[in-house]
Order: structure tokens, then sequence, then C-alpha cells
């Protein structure tokens, strides 16, 4: 069990009973293997997708190009296709992995038919894990229906704690936001909001993908699948919904950090043009004093420096009382 949960070999055969065990297979074995004759049971087979022997043995299983492509491709989107007697199916995950961005998801492909689960996969997944685990414990799966179900619902549970983390991080930014010197990175803003629609493109599409696996007409799609199916597209709803939240509410705290640093600005510039007004006046004053010419009044009086100098503190004063008068303190 590592940082990600089991480590899986680059193929694994499994055959299920239909009464949640499992028994590890050749893997070679599994394009001949069929069901019982109660038809009761399934096959799983799951391949990374680097590994040399993969794309053999998907040929192998009998599988089409069109659905080697869609298992082999190198980018993914969440989607249903319904092809032949089976079904592709692309969803996302929560990335996991030790210093990793959640939103760099990772992709789960799977091939449904009846009988018959494919699966590829190119990085760890908790999802993958924790149906490992319950395997072990002999409460795996009994239908492929089932078997895509608690996937599904796996990858739900593994993304809610990714979106509480969001919802933290903007919760403390909120609360840094209340104090009256508050600097918030502007980085930390956009990396959330990055973070919230990435995910967000990718859950909704997961959605659409669920419910037209829902709404397919398959025989082998029990009513509890479909309605796990259901409650799985609510949860991931419930989740964009949040995601959206997120977003707004770092747009809301990104205008009132602009706002903030505006209202700093305007009162620093108040304070600029307030004392320009004071002294512009008294600086003609002095300018005019200043002038190296004759008829200068009072140059020939020694107390004119001290009167000037009286004159000017008074009429500073005056500019400041009319200023206050004007509410330019305010």
């Amino acid at each position: 069990m590592n940082a990600q949960g089991h480590s899986l070999p680059d193929a694994l055969t499994l055959v299920f009973d239909g009464a949640g065990r499992a028994t590890t297979v050749n893997d070679d074995s599994f394009p001949v293997w069929s069901p019982p004759e109660t038809g009761v049971g399934f096959a799983w087979q799951h391949l990374r997708l680097e590994a040399p022997a993969t794309q053999s043995l998907l040929r192998a299983s009998g599988l089409d190009e069109f659905v080697i492509d869609a298992l082999m491709a190198d980018e993914t989107r969440p989607r249903c296709t319904a092809h032949g007697d089976g079904v592709i199916l692309n969803l996302r995950g929560v990335n996991l992995l030790p210093d990793q961005l959640p939103e760099d998801m990772i992709s789960v492909r799977m091939w449904l038919t009846e009988a018959k689960v494919v699966g590829v996969w190119r990085r760890p997944l908790d999802a993958v894990s924790d149906l490992m685990a319950s395997i072990e414990r002999g409460q795996g799966p009994r239908t492929p229906g089932d078997f895509v179900a608690r996937m599904a619902l796996r990858l739900a549970d593994r993304a809610e704690p990714a979106i509480t983390d969001l919802n933290e991080r903007v919760d403390d930014l909120e609360e840094i936001l209340l104090e009256p010197d508050a600097d918030i990175s502007r980085t930390e803003l956009s990396a959330i909001r990055r973070s919230s629609i990435v995910l967000r493109g990718y859950l909704v599409p997961q959605r659409d993908a669920l419910t037209t696996l829902e709404i397919e007409d398959l025989p082998w799609l029990q009513a509890q699948d479909r309605s796990r199916l259901r409650e799985t597209s609510e949860r991931i709803y419930r989740i964009g919904e949040d995601l959206a939240a997120v977003r707004e509410r770092v747009q809301i705290i990104h205008d009132q950090l602009m706002d903030q640093r505006a209202e700093r600005m305007n009162s620093r510039m108040l304070v600029l043009s307030v004392v320009s007004a004071v002294f512009l006046p008294l600086g003609l004053v002095a300018g005019v004093l200043g002038i190296n010419v004759g008829g200068v009044p009072g140059a020939s009086n020694q107390s004119a420096f001290w009167a000037v100098c009286v004159l000017l503190v008074f009429l500073g004063g005056l500019l400041l009382a009319i200023a206050r008068w004007l509410g330019m303190f305010r």
C-alpha cells in the first residue's frame, strides 16, 4: 500500500463469482473467459497504459480499433459512448498524489460489457485502491453495473475532500480580508480560482457521462445500479455547484481587495492634494518676495522677515481651516 493506494502490476486480471469474491487468473486467459452456465460473474482486466504488452492484450481480447483508440488515447474527457454490445466510459478522478495539484485529474478509461470489464490506467488512483480493498475483504462488485456504480461513487467520494480544502482556503482568505491592512496574495487567489474552474470543467461532463450511462438501454445495468449512478450524478452536481460558489467567492474577495487598495490610494492622493493646496499659495508668496530686484517691500526693514513668517503661518492655518470646512479630512 503506497501513498495513493495499492501498487498495481502492469496487468491484473480478476474473475468475480457474483457474490463479491474474486480470483486472480492468468492475463492470457481473459480473452477466452466466459461466465458459467448460471450466467453469474464477470471478469475484469486492468492494464497500465505505458506497459509494452497492453496494446497486444487489448487486441487479443477482441476489441476493435475504435475501442482500443479510446482506451489508449493520450488525453481523454469524461464521456459515455455506446458501441456495439458495450460501452466506452471515460471518467476523471482527483489527483491525490504527493506534491501534485488536485485539478491535474487522473483519467479512468473503461470498456464495459455484460460479462467483461477492461480498464486502462496511466497513474495510480485512490478510487481503484478503494475497490481493490473491498475485493480483498470479499466485498467486491457482483456485476459490471455494480462495478461501474461503485467506481463512480468512489471517484465522487475522493473529490469531496479536495473541494472542502478549497472552501477552507477561501474561508481563511475571507478572515484575512476583515483585517484593516489585509494583504492577500493575488497569486493565491488565481490558484484557487484556476483549481475551481479546471475541476468543474471535468466534473460537469462527468455528470453528463454518468447520466448518459444511466439512461442507456443496457440489460446488464440493474435498477439498483441505475439508482446509484443517479445518486453519483447528483453528488457531482452538488460538487459542481460548490466549485461555482468557490469561484464566485474568490471573485468577491478580489473585488473587495481591489476596492480596499483603491480606497487607500485615494486617501493618500487626498493627503497629497491637501498638502499641495496648502503649500502652493505659500510657495507663491515666498517666491514673489524672493525676487532679486529692487522695490521688494520690507527689504530694508529688520522686522519684515518675521512679519512675513507670521503672515505665512496665518495663511497656512486659513487654508487648512478651509480644507477642513470643505470636508477634505473626512
